[in-house]
């Protein structure tokens, strides 16, 4: 022990000045390392030179409570109010929000200024947090690894570092990458920010290939970016980040992967670590919990022990639905065709490929080019589509059109391509190949808030059954918006409108809409408090004007008889396949009844009741139940624990009284319940009401 002690003070000895960790993990400084902060340190004291020349103006400083306090520029920070207000506060924030922007806690303010403070429970503290977290990771993989980092992003659930290295990471070097980053957090080491040129940045991260192509290919000549130091590490960066180190609470590295740079097959292989971190170190404990139980709910293990789906070298990305998977999906679907019916809908049916003047038309070849799938026929381009709206402007404009015939609503479960790269497909909730509930609204103007209005109803109802919570939030006209300002404001004082009408809780997320037309979001949360991201309602001006869209409208005299619609787009479940990985996960692979691909097992006592047995399934076939009967030599006793296994919502005994009777006996799903003796003929008439009424619960009577 002694003699160990000995060779770490020797190891801490000859390192140099600058390197404050003190940790048994760090044996060797990568040498890039020493050239990097010397760089940082020559333009950090030319910024703080600067910076003390710099005339200290009184600022105002508003909360958005209304309250104010006075300031210095260019001295006085967020963190500074935050200390007048409460020091709990204080020290509970992660980062500020500065006249609507992400702001650093210890950056000072330059002018008059409004500030939001936000905690590790918003998402933008949360991101930083774990943005922060991933700089911190990405310390303690150069240190360990002596490995050249590519980028490391905050993450829905935590974050990750991409890095070259020689070798691979191990799961059996998570303890010193935990123990480094422990002591890396008690070493308290200040985030710091700088802005430099893009010369010095490639001075810098000369030694980075990964470093050099970001820095050309993301910062014009000219220009400058911003780095942050944490320690020993420097890293591109725009931020903002916590003060320092000693605010991760708890870091724990999770998994580890291999990766392609930038996500793409065709460059350099990289290794990736996973990580996740807490302010506090119960929240860390509580995630372990989450993840146990989120792992035994993967909808790849589900699908896999279920038989519902698998994937294959052979087509990346691409799901096979093996028959029960494909009960699922098509029942899915065939719900949302219902709802169609009620809802006037029409269901339509377009091209899978186009020419690339469509998607030139439409925008989409100058900006999504590279995610579609394309090749050459006899001398032109073609490409898999990988969204619906332009074939359906197609659609709207192959002949002429009247007032009277809007709104027209195209439903369409064509199949949709894009191309991923092979490094971000993830199961069911990232592929190539899939299928949305996708519709395509076009109308007047005075008819949005009634569409709207009902597209939330839709949207009430088909949630609700799955029994998600939803949330809801208003993104308005963004700087780069596109169209008549008067018409964007007509449209978000209608949705506004509808939103209000609806009686949902929702709020506002103002320059967050798309460049063509505001939107709704719409988040979902699933029995776990995950949330999700698959409905959509946005507003489109831009494709109606790209394809010349129009109708005749109710023409006054003197007025142009021409008038362009609006276009809506709108799905509810999103990608189906995504929706399938949602809900496998939420109801554990126990799926109800309505929606179950195993929902009735017949049991017979014994060899003598096979007939029988195989009568009742084939008379509950015929109602379009999914149903089986287990004829095997099994024991009776482990038939129905093979049939409990396996997730039949009903399990039915037939013995040689239910054959004599022409019953059958339903076996409780619970164990207060009772066997319950009925015709088949009840029986019947009591699965339809329960698949009908597309109840979460298995109780028939």
């Amino acid at each position: 022990m002694v003699e160990e002690q000995m060779q770490n003070m020797a190891i801490e000895n000859s390192f140099p000045a600058w390197f404050t960790i003190k940790s048994k993990h760090v044996k060797e400084i990568p040498s890039f390392l020493e050239h990097r902060i010397k760089i940082f340190d020559e333009q950090k004291k030319i910024y703080n030179e600067w910076l003390g020349k710099q005339e200290k103006k009184a600022i105002k400083i508003g909360l958005l409570d209304g309250r104010e306090f006075e300031g210095e520029s260019w001295k006085t920070t967020p963190f500074d109010i935050a200390m007048k207000l409460d020091k709990n506060l204080a020290y509970k924030t992660i980062v500020a929000k500065v006249n609507g922007q992400p702001f650093d806690l210890e950056r000072p303010l330059e002018k008059d200024s409004i500030i939001e403070f936000l905690d590790f429970d918003t998402k933008e503290g949360k991101d930083a947090f774990w943005h922060s977290s991933a700089h911190l990771l990405g310390l303690v993989c150069e240190l360990n690894y002596k490995a050249h980092l590519s980028h490391g992003p905050p993450t829905d659930e935590g974050f990750f570092y991409d890095m070259g290295m020689e070798g691979s990471v191990s799961p059996n070097d998570f303890s010193a990458l935990n123990g480094l980053a422990s002591d890396a957090a008690k070493a308290n080491l200040p985030f710091e920010r700088l802005e430099l040129s893009k010369e010095q940045l490639l001075e810098m991260f000369k030694y980075n290939k990964f470093k050099q192509q970001f820095i050309q290919e993301k910062i014009a000549d000219g220009e400058k970016s911003t780095v942050y130091r944490c320690g020993p590490l420097i890293d591109l960066c725009r931020g903002p980040h916590v003060r320092s180190t000693s605010v991760i609470k708890a870091f724990e590295v999770l998994k580890n992967s291999s990766s392609y740079f930038l996500g793409d097959s065709k460059n350099e292989s990289l290794q990736r670590v996973y990580g996740v971190s807490f302010p506090d170190a119960k929240q860390l404990k509580e995630y372990k919990k989450f993840l146990e139980e989120a792992d035994k709910r993967d909808h790849r293990k589900i699908g896999a022990a279920q038989e519902l789906f698998f994937f294959h070298e052979y087509s990346p990305g691409s799901c096979f639905f093996l028959p029960h998977g494909a009960r699922i999906y098509n029942t899915l679907i065939d719900f949302i065709k219902g709802e169609y019916r009620k809802r006037g809908f029409s269901e339509v049916i377009t091209p899978n490929i186009y020419n690339s003047k469509l998607w030139e038309i439409s925008g989409h070849w100058q900006k999504y080019k590279e995610n579609m799938f394309t090749f050459d026929v006899e001398k032109e381009q073609m490409g898999l589509k990988p969204m619906n709206c332009p074939g359906h402007c197609l659609m709207f404009g192959h002949r002429e059109r009247s007032y009277r015939e809007l709104p027209i609503r195209f439903a369409d479960f064509g199949v949709l391509h894009r191309n991923e790269y092979s490094g971000a497909l993830s199961g069911l909730t990232r592929v190539r190949r899939f299928q949305q509930d996708d519709a395509h609204i076009f109308c007047r103007v005075d008819q949005l808030t009634e569409e709207i209005t009902n597209c939330l109803d839709f949207l009430k109802h088909v949630y609700g059954i799955f029994g998600f919570n939803f949330y809801l939030k208003l993104s308005t006209r963004p700087e780069n918006y596109l169209g008549d300002l008067k018409t964007w404001e007509e449209a978000e004082k209608r949705l506004e409108q509808s939103l209000n009408d609806s009686k949902f809780p929702w709020t506002l997320n103002p320059g967050d809409g798309a460049f063509y037309g505001p939107k709704i979001d719409i988040t979902i949360e699933d029995a776990h408090r995950r949330k999700h991201q698959c409905a959509t309602i946005q507003l489109d001006f831009q494709l109606p004007e790209r394809f010349e869209l129009k109708y005749f409208k109710a023409a006054k005299s003197g007025e142009n008889a021409f008038e362009r619609p609006v276009i809506i787009h709108r799905a509810i479940l999103g990608s189906v396949e995504r929706m399938m990985a949602i809900l496998t996960e939420n109801f554990a692979g126990k799926w109800p009844l309505w929606l179950s691909p195993r929902q009735v097992c017949i049991v017979p006592v014994s060899a003598a009741q096979f007939d029988y047995a195989s009568k009742v399934r084939q008379t509950l076939h015929d109602e379009g139940f999914f149903v089986d009967a287990d004829l095997s030599d099994l024991t009776l006793n482990k038939k129905v624990r093979n049939a409990q296994q396996e997730q039949y919502n009903i399990i039915v005994v037939v013995g040689g009284k239910e054959e004599t009777d022409g019953t059958v006996n339903v076996r409780r799903n619970k164990p207060e319940g009772k066997d319950r003796v009925v015709s088949i003929q009840d029986f019947v008439a009591a699965l339809h009401k329960k698949k009908n009424d597309k109840s979460m619960s298995n109780d028939l009577f």
